[in-house]
């Protein structure tokens, strides 16, 4: 069994059971009685939305960085002198530090955009920073450790152990160890900030990770290759990641009682998210790999593993939209979750489709960036920006929750289509 296949498989068990971990979470949120109002649950989402862009920002593009260039520094350097994770994790805390300092100029502009429609969320506005750090850190330990071959780990300490302290909160909470939602929320914010800390720690007992400031062979040769890519690969990242998150931001902004709404948006994404759970762990396992078959030349494996990835995940998504779809509804009733959440079920529907969109294309993502040709990556993110925002906006005034999901239907069916239409023309020459 190929190591692709294999972590793919292994990995696809642990996120499955860290999302059956997940539904046991959203239940204990949105079950009637549950002591969470509907607003407190979408708090977390906002939480989630907003740390992903900060933290997009702040990685610099650091990890599309290590996807890159790792085989290269692996190859040619002794462990010792591989200064690789040294300049990414300073780059990396420069650009948190670049986060936090447009907050503290823009905060009046924050307050203007969710003060009306969202309060609680602008009194809990500070506590997203340390989520934030803790997301950065992690997706920098994360992306090196995917190079490593690690990727079990990784998926492990996202998909499981995250939701796990989320677990362990709640029941606290219940138990009214946590007395209020006040010092829930604070707490929650220090999730990412232990995850990291956890994977740090393993890797420098490993010893697989090492910090030099010598600069290396490898750096001097590559380093103007290094910043073209890291520049528009980062900002690819960051208009890609807003797109992905915008959605949520909107329904802050423009509902009245946005949290509330964001919690039923929140709810369809998490149901949505079974659908792309063997994406991640295809994606994770085959990162490395397509690296080493782009340094190597090796088109065949690359062309192999596209198409494997391609068929594999677009016959499981659909079979499991449709078993979702037509259980929707009982499984509010069965679960006894709040009456609002039955609203999520036409946002299921739109965000579904898409997942099976994305899925269907495979990893064409992965394949662009470690590619030759990844400046395209950065090309198609501000497509899919240009539609996604004007979208967003426009359908949530007109239509309500359920019109950020119509608007990133439409949006990720052109952004798939063109990157597919790019991989197609290019035959991995």
């Amino acid at each position: 069994m190929s190591t692709i296949r294999r972590q793919s498989i292994i990995s696809s068990g642990i996120v499955y059971f860290g999302f059956a971990l997940g539904f046991v979470n959203t239940y204990l949120f949105t079950r009637e009685g549950s002591g969470f109002t509907g607003a407190e649950y979408g708090l977390t989402g906002a939480f989630i939305s907003f740390a992903n862009i900060m933290s997009t920002f702040s990685l610099m593009g650091m990890n599309s960085y290590i996807y890159k260039f790792f085989p290269y520094y692996k190859d040619n350097l002794e462990p010792s002198e591989n200064d690789m994770m040294t300049w990414a994790l300073v780059s990396s805390l420069l650009g948190f530090l670049m986060v936090m300092t447009g907050a503290w100029i823009f905060k009046d502009l924050v307050i203007r955009t969710f003060g009306t429609n969202s309060p609680e969320f602008l009194q809990y506005y500070k506590w997203v920073f340390p989520f934030a750090f803790g997301l950065t850190l992690f997706a920098l330990l994360e992306a090196f450790a995917w190079q490593l071959k690690k990727s079990v780990l990784t998926n492990y300490l996202r998909e499981v152990q995250f939701r796990l302290f989320t677990t362990v909160l709640i029941i606290l909470f219940y138990w009214g160890v946590i007395k209020d939602f006040d010092l829930f929320i604070k707490v929650y914010a220090f999730t990412y900030i232990a995850l990291a800390l956890i994977l740090f720690s393993t890797l420098l007992f490993k010893k697989d990770l090492n910090f030099t400031f010598s600069i290396s062979r490898v750096t001097r040769k590559f380093y103007k290759k290094i910043l073209t890519l890291i520049s528009l690969i980062w900002g690819g990242n960051l208009v890609f990641t807003i797109s992905n998150v915008f959605d949520s931001i909107v329904i802050l902004a423009v509902m009245p009682d946005g949290l509330a709404f964001v919690g039923i948006y929140t709810l369809a994404q998490n149901i949505a998210s079974l659908i792309q759970a063997p994406q991640r762990g295809i994606i994770s396992a085959s990162l490395a790999s397509l690296s080493q078959a782009w340094k190597d030349k090796d088109m065949k494996r690359v062309d192999r593993i596209y198409h494997r990835s391609s068929i594999n995940q677009i016959i499981f998504s659909t079979a499991m939209f449709c078993l979702i779809w037509l259980n929707f509804t009982d499984g509010v009733f069965t679960f006894h979750l709040q009456k609002e959440y039955l609203a999520a079920k036409d946002v299921f529907l739109f965000i579904g489709l898409m997942r099976i969109i994305d899925m269907g294309t495979g990893v064409n993502s992965q394949i662009i960036g470690t590619s030759t040709f990844w400046r395209f990556d950065f090309i198609s993110g501000i497509i899919l920006l240009a539609i996604t925002l004007p979208f967003n906006y426009l359908l949530t005034k007109h239509m309500g929750v359920i019109g950020p999901a119509i608007a990133n239907l439409v949006a990720m069916t052109i952004y798939n289509a063109i990157r597919y239409l790019i991989l197609y023309l290019k035959k991995w020459e």
